[in-house]
């Protein structure tokens, strides 16, 4: 039978616990910059070398992104924490990412549950980042920068979910930091991501799939708990 509560698209899921977008997965790729936006609008202008004294970029690295990753280690340990990364990666409007999104990503792409990331995991959450921009252009219609409740309704049933408008309304008003009604594209991340994690975790406890389970009170809360970010994330 259908999903009663949306069926996700293929390849979305890839990364343990979390939503992960396939490539190019929602729709056509629109151009790199949108809008008065500068040319690389969702991540910070890479610098053109890494800081005096850095060692050259391991096999397999691109220079840009060994240089990015360079510049945001402060303490040039070869990782990069949630604030460290937050110093990377920039809205279209020029607003930074928030700190939790940063935190949240953090944690989707530390394999060795460090707290940090060191260059491959970061160039692993580069592309993540890269096909999530994509996703979110093509539903900015308006090439606001910003998703507002129409545009996200329309990308979640895109995605398959089987959502109202007002739970597109209450989530907008729950991720909108700055009471616009819209949302930006660190915040469309995250509750993205957070849909996806709680909807598999339903899944999980639906086994006739019609879309209704039973739960004791501490199982729900366990579904919630298991979808936050662990405390290691620095």
């Amino acid at each position: 039978p259908t999903q009663p509560y949306g069926q996700t698209r293929p390849n979305y899921g890839q990364q343990p616990a979390y939503g992960q977008p396939g490539a190019n997965p929602y729709g056509a790729s629109t151009p790199h910059a949108y809008g008065a936006t500068p040319p690389n609008p969702y991540g910070g202008a890479p610098p053109q070398s890494a800081p005096y004294g850095y060692p050259p970029a391991p096999p397999g690295v691109a220079p840009f992104l060994w240089n990015l990753f360079a510049a945001v280690d402060q303490d040039r340990n070869g990782h990069i924490t949630a604030r460290e990364l937050r110093a990377a990666l920039i809205n279209g409007n020029w607003s930074p990412f928030n700190e939790e999104t940063c935190r949240l990503m953090i944690s989707m792409f530390d394999r060795d549950n460090s707290g940090t990331i060191d260059v491959h995991e970061f160039v692993s959450l580069w592309n993540y980042i890269e096909q999530w921009k994509r996703c979110f252009q093509s539903f900015d219609r308006d090439n606001s920068g910003n998703i507002n409740v129409t545009e996200l309704h329309q990308a979640l049933t895109s995605f398959g979910y089987r959502l109202s408008v007002p739970f597109c309304q209450l989530a907008i008003t729950k991720f909108d930091r700055y009471a616009r009604g819209s949302i930006e594209f660190d915040d469309f991340i995250q509750l993205c991501v957070m849909i996806h994690c709680l909807t598999e975790a339903f899944r999980r406890k639906d086994t006739t799939q019609t879309g209704v389970v039973t739960l004791q009170y501490e199982e729900f809360l366990q579904m919630v708990l298991n979808c936050r970010i662990g405390p290691n994330v620095k």
